[in-house]
């Protein structure tokens, strides 16, 4: 039987993404981003969030897309890794969407440039809509987040 994946929806160079409900612990507007020196350069910074240091990544920068100024639509979305949280920059957060799990296909090699592996898979969501969903153990890799976990000590 399939189930139901609750679905945040957010946009990023003009695509369509997804991250699952359960992983998003809240989506934030725009804040000051304090700089971490000798971080890969998708990592913009961290924030202080309720008392609890943030480390926040741009994720056009962690798919090699075009970088883009922030705007009165960016966010970002705090998701829960393993047992840290990150912050996603994105373009703008826009929906949530119900996906059934019989509608998710397994990506291409490559989709809009973004190497298969940050891809969880694609979801068809009617009127020739599809969704890219994040893989996001992969977006924030092993190595990476034990340079990021390092930054809330």
């Amino acid at each position: 039987m399939a189930e139901e994946l609750k679905v945040i929806v957010f946009s990023l160079a003009h695509e369509q993404y997804g991250v699952e409900v359960d992983k998003v612990r809240t989506i934030e507007r725009m804040q000051p981003l304090t700089r971490v020196p000798k971080t890969p350069a998708f990592v913009k910074g961290v924030i202080n969030l309720r008392g609890v240091v943030v480390p926040v990544i741009d994720l056009r920068g962690r798919f090699n897309l075009e970088e883009a100024e922030y705007t009165d639509n960016s966010r970002i979305i705090i998701v829960a890794v393993g047992e840290m949280e990150v912050g996603m920059i994105v373009d703008s957060a826009n929906d949530v969407v119900d996906v059934n799990s019989d509608e998710i296909e397994q990506p291409p090699e490559i989709v809009g440039g973004i190497r298969a592996k940050y891809l969880r898979g694609l979801a068809k969501l009617g009127e020739g809509k599809i969704l890219v969903l994040l893989n996001l153990e992969e977006v924030l890799n092993k190595s990476e987040i034990v340079q990021l976990e390092q930054f809330g000590e």
